[in-house]
Parts: structure tokens; C-alpha cells; sequence
């Protein structure tokens, strides 16, 4: 049964880090004619991106928001009980690049640290993760989710060249008996795995005809299709399970996959103005750090002065998506570091 509901849960804060360099449309004048960027952005929505520099890791974006996070919240490093790394760039093939941080951090040895390889849904699994290991005895955890995306698009590809950013971030999550009941809807659908693939860098061979086997594939109808099709469909049955209304949310924090789909989305549900932020123009499609980064950025002060109910949804590659409703959510930090 992919709905769930668990209690206990609140999230205590979020730091997102991304890299220093960023690039306007303005970058991709000589490669792409005038009317293809313009053309882009309008669809996408994106104006920046960050990109990291070519020493710079998911891991690294993601340990400087950890260690921005525990200095903020001032939580013994030992009281920490898992960590869980979401990202489809880990550091390397292993160890798992929640080991690598796991150290880096100086957390104790009876802490949990583990990979988990999903991207736009990856966010919203992650808290999936967190409520069923607090609800397990876990009472600390640090959620890290993010992705250097740069590293697979091919720069020529105008589909996916200026809608991509690379983001990582940090949340914290602590076990609270009279904290109210969380909802979960999540699911899969791999027949759709081939509409949004990088075939290269894993151990299964790939086509010698293919000069590009670790780049990025997209097929932007299909994963329109998909989407449109999907996450109303879920947010509508996520509310129906918690007997709520559209009008009882005050926030969705919906992932930022492009701006017309998160438009066609807030037209069809019918949500009222601005609980339906949109930050992609300022950071483009980061994958799994995109909930956050919400958190971080246009929902900052708004979760860090009043308890809010929170819907978040994340949906793309797999294909795989969730939606997760969170009540009084309310941050002790929300911030943004650039590394």
C-alpha cells in the first residue's frame, strides 16, 4: 500500500548550500541561437543556476550545509542517529557517501549513515525514510539531499543545458511523542525509466554508438505527460487521507521540475496565489535539493516565525513520486550558504 501515516516527527531546521558560480541565459549565447533561449526560458523559468567548480561534489555542498546546521541547532555530534544521503552524484562508486560524511562530520560510530540513490522524488522518500526509522526508536537524524546535475548534461542539449543547477542541503529531524500525524503517498512507475536516464556509469555496457553514454537523456513530453497525469492526482488523495481541503494548506512545496508545470499544476488544483512558491528562476532544476531550497529561500521567513502545514511533493526520474503532508511545521533555522 503506497499511503502511509506515521506521528512523532518534526523537522527542526534546514541549511541549503549552493556553489558560488553562477551563470545567467546570458552564458549561452553562441551556443544556442536567441530565440531557442528565449524560447526555453519562458517554458522553464529558469534566468540562473549555480554550478559547481570541478573539484566540487555533491558531498561537499551537502557536508557544509550538515556541519551549518548542527552549529546552528547546537546538537552534540554524538546525538545524532542516522544519516541518509540522497543524491543520484554520489563522491564516488564507494564507500556510500554517507560513510564519507558520516566521518568527515565526527558522528559516533552507533549512527546510521546510507545512500539512497533517487533524484526528484528523493527528497520526499527521505522524510519517508526518516519518519519510519524514528518511529523504529531513532530519535536524531540529519537528511542530506542534493545533486551536481552540471556534471551529466550534455551542453549542447538545449533540453537540458539551461533548465539544471546543482544544489545540496541538510535537514534536521527530531522525535516529538505529541508531534501530529505526518502523511505519505508514494510510487513508481519503471516503465517510464527510460524517459529520463544517464545509461552510462554504472556496470551494464552501454552502446558503442553511443559517444555520450554518461550524459543526460530527457524526454520532456513524456515526462510532461507523466507529471500532469500524476502529482494532481496524488496531492488530491494525500488531502482526501488526512481530511483536508486545498484551502487547509498553507504551503506547497512542490519540487521545481519547470515553471509552466508548476503553473499547469496550481491552475488545475485550483491553489490560491502564492501558496505554490516558485523559486527555479533563481536556481534552476536541482533534483532532489529542490524542496528545500523552498525551505531555504521563499518559505524562510514564513516557517521560521509560525507553525505552517506543509505539502510537499517531488516527481520525476524513475519514473518515482511522493507527496508528503506535514502539520505545525515549524523550522528553528532556514538559510542559504554559498560554497
Amino acid at each position: 500500500m503506497s499511503k502511509c501515516s506515521v506521528a512523532g516527527v518534526t523537522i527542526q531546521g534546514a541549511v541549503c548550500a549552493v556553489p558560488k558560480t553562477q551563470i545567467g541565459n546570458d552564458s549561452f549565447v553562441g551556443r544556442f541561437d536567441e530565440k531557442t533561449i528565449t524560447d526555453v526560458s519562458a517554458l522553464t523559468g529558469v534566468t540562473t543556476r549555480h554550478i559547481a567548480r570541478p573539484d566540487q561534489t555533491t558531498g561537499d555542498l551537502c557536508l557544509a550545509a550538515a556541519e551549518q546546521l548542527l552549529d546552528t541547532l547546537q546538537w552534540p555530534r554524538d546525538s545524532v542517529d542516522a544519516l541518509i544521503f540522497v543524491s543520484q552524484t554520489p563522491d564516488q562508486r564507494m564507500p556510500a557517501t554517507a560513510c564519507i560524511l558520516h566521518g568527515k562530520l565526527g558522528l559516533a560510530h552507533h549512527c546510521q549513515a546510507f545512500d539512497v540513490g533517487l533524484g526528484c522524488s528523493g527528497y520526499v522518500y527521505g522524510l519517508w525514510l526518516v519518519s519510519a526509522l524514528m518511529n523504529a526508536g531513532l530519535r536524531r537524524i540529519i537528511l542530506l539531499a542534493g545533486d551536481t546535475s552540471s556534471r551529466m548534461i550534455d551542453p549542447q542539449d538545449r533540453s537540458t543545458a539551461m533548465l539544471f543547477g546543482d544544489a545540496g542541503s541538510a535537514t534536521a529531524f527530531e522525535y516529538a511523542p505529541d508531534a501530529p500525524t505526518a502523511y505519505f503517498d508514494l510510487g513508481t512507475d519503471g516503465t517510464g525509466a527510460q524517459y529520463l536516464t544517464v545509461p552510462g556509469g554504472g556496470f551494464r555496457p552501454t552502446d558503442p554508438q553511443d559517444t555520450k553514454p554518461d550524459t543526460l537523456r530527457m524526454d520532456g513530453s513524456a515526462v510532461f505527460g507523466f507529471t500532469i497525469g500524476t502529482v494532481p492526482a496524488i496531492i488530491r488523495g494525500i488531502l482526501a487521507q488526512a481530511d483536508r481541503q486545498i484551502d487547509d494548506v498553507d504551503f506547497f512545496a512542490l519540487h521545481q521540475a519547470n515553471r509552466f508545470i508548476l503553473q499547469h499544476i496550481t491552475k488545475k488544483l485550483k491553489i490560491p496565489a502564492g501558496r505554490l512558491p516558485i523559486n527555479i528562476d533563481q536556481f534552476g532544476n536541482t533534483s532532489s535539493a529542490s524542496i528545500p531550497l523552498l525551505f531555504c529561500t521563499t518559505l524562510a521567513e514564513e516557517l521560521t516565525t509560525s507553525p505552517r502545514t506543509v505539502l510537499m511533493s517531488g516527481f520525476g526520474v524513475g519514473l518515482s513520486w511522493g507527496c508528503a503532508l506535514f502539520s505545525n511545521v515549524q523550522l528553528r533555522c532556514a538559510s542559504v550558504i554559498h560554497v
